[in-house]
């Protein structure tokens, strides 16, 4: 019973939370003089999306202290997908604080510890460096932004390892999955880049459910 009147409580949270991620991505969008978009999905999409993550970590995890660690990255990561999706941008204002938050809450988030989240967002920042040089030799195009590495970093940071580890492998999968997706409907050329923020932050917060379902800290 505590479970579901949690998940209620935290689903309507989560809403409240939705709706300030929107308007601070249309703020933050502004400020980089971009222009916000106000197409459904981009005005409901961060809200109804919020709203249904917090409610299922609510019912997963109950009320305990991981439930606020692991929703401030819920919330982050949302922010992250919907923002890219419209602008093709991770701000460093928001990923770079992040980073550090995310070194320091990582015993709250996963466990790992402030050694093994350092080490591994700097060790995952370097293989998507050298990613990065392979892919703009091999296409004669950008294949990953240092938008991208700063938030392999960020993943490390917050999930450590081995959970980082998981969250980069599912967000590489799901954004070759897409790419070929919208190849074969030509969408978009071989050249052409793609946001992989969007797929990247949608492996970490599979993961963050499966630790959540598992009870794992």
């Amino acid at each position: 019973m505590t479970h579901v009147v949690t998940a209620l409580v935290w689903l309507a949270v989560g809403a409240v939370v939705g709706v300030g991620i929107r308007w601070g991505s249309v703020w933050l969008a502004r400020r980089e003089e971009l222009k916000p978009a106000f197409r459904r999905r981009d005005v409901l999409g961060p809200p109804v999306l919020t709203a249904l993550l917090f409610g299922g970590l609510g019912w997963l995890v109950g009320p305990h202290a991981e439930l606020l660690v692991r929703s401030l990255w819920v919330a982050l990561l949302v922010q992250i997908i919907f923002f890219d999706f419209e602008h093709g941008l991770i701000l460093d204002v928001v990923q770079l604080p992040a980073i550090v938050a995310a070194i320091l809450l990582s015993p709250f988030t996963t466990g790992a510890g402030l050694v093994n989240s350092l080490i591994t967002a700097v060790g995952f920042a370097v293989v998507f460096v050298i990613l990065a040089a392979v892919g703009s030799a091999i296409f004669k195009a950008e294949a990953l932004g240092f938008g991208d590495v700063k938030l392999a970093a960020l993943l490390g940071a917050m999930l450590g390892w081995p959970w980082g580890g998981t969250a980069l492998i599912l967000g590489v999968l799901l954004a070759g999955v897409a790419g070929l997706v919208l190849l074969l409907f030509r969408v978009r050329g071989l050249r052409q880049g793609l946001a992989y923020g969007p797929y990247l932050a949608t492996g970490a917060l599979i993961v963050l459910f499966e630790i959540s379902a598992s009870g794992a800290q």
